[in-house]
């Protein structure tokens, strides 16, 4: 009885893992993709490139928006202390 349980139990924590897992694959289809001229289009990778290449346009698009982000904190911080004086 307590290994037919211990099965079931088993079987049913594995079904549950799947579900999630499928979940998140297909999540992960639907990331934007940036092409070469800064333009995002939604796909599942469909877009032109080599998977490398989209790798790095990803990267140089989030690394400008950090430095823009960056910039607008700095431009802000700068405005308070204006105010503060």
């Amino acid at each position: 009885m307590k290994a037919t349980f211990g099965l079931v139990s088993l079987l049913i924590a594995l079904a549950i893992i799947g579900v999630v897992i499928n979940k998140q694959l297909k999540a992960v289809g639907k990331v934007p993709v940036v092409a070469a001229d800064g333009s995002v289009s939604q796909g599942s990778g469909a877009a032109s490139g080599t998977v490398r290449e989209q790798s790095q346009q990803l990267q140089e698009k989030v690394r400008s928006d950090v430095v823009k982000a960056l910039e607008q904190g700095a431009q802000g911080t700068a405005r308070q202390d204006d105010a503060n004086k």
